[in-house]
């Protein structure tokens, strides 16, 4: 469902893909090539939402900012996890945010890093670029290496290729 909040209609172009069980409201707006998979949720009612070109929303994701003081920022080739809370925070470039884990106000998220699956990142944490965090609360495990940031790119194209074959799909 993409749906008007306080005259504010979500923003998409047609290079992107959202199924039709993902809820886009409000303030939202996508960058060219990105998707929003099944019943992913980005309420863009409280403060608004940017997300990057070439990045996905996985589904039962939900993105949400806190009124007046925090959006959410996503950048260019990013990936958010099935079931991932994305919280009123920046996530920067080629960042690929696990399964289930959870981003909190005010923290963010720096360019090539990985949030691990089921990790939580404590409001206000500052994630360096180029790391891995892990864990509840989440903590720096280690640096990332060239390895590691092709595999960060390889699941945002993963995502592209999806894209693709969706958007060929009939809509009904």
């Amino acid at each position: 469902m993409i749906r008007s909040y306080q005259g504010r209609l979500p923003q998409i172009p047609a290079s992107c893909y959202v199924d039709l069980s993902a809820q886009l409201i409000g303030d939202v707006t996508l960058g060219e090539h990105s998707s929003v998979w099944m019943n992913a949720v980005l309420r863009g009612d409280v403060h608004f939402i940017r997300v990057g070109a070439n990045s996905n929303v996985q589904d039962c994701a939900a993105l949400h900012g806190q009124r007046n003081l925090y959006p959410v920022i996503v950048g260019d080739w990013v990936t958010i996890g099935h079931n991932a809370t994305v919280h009123g925070c920046v996530v920067e470039d080629a960042v690929l945010v696990g399964i289930g884990s959870v981003i909190l106000n005010g923290c963010r998220i720096g360019e090539g890093s990985i949030i691990a699956a089921g990790a939580v990142v404590p409001e206000g944490t500052v994630v360096p670029p180029r790391t891995l965090w892990a864990g509840v609360p989440a903590k720096l495990r280690r640096e990332l290496g060239d390895k590691d940031r092709a595999l960060i790119l390889q699941y945002a194209q993963n995502y592209l290729d999806y894209t693709e074959i969706y958007l060929k799909e009939p809509a009904g």
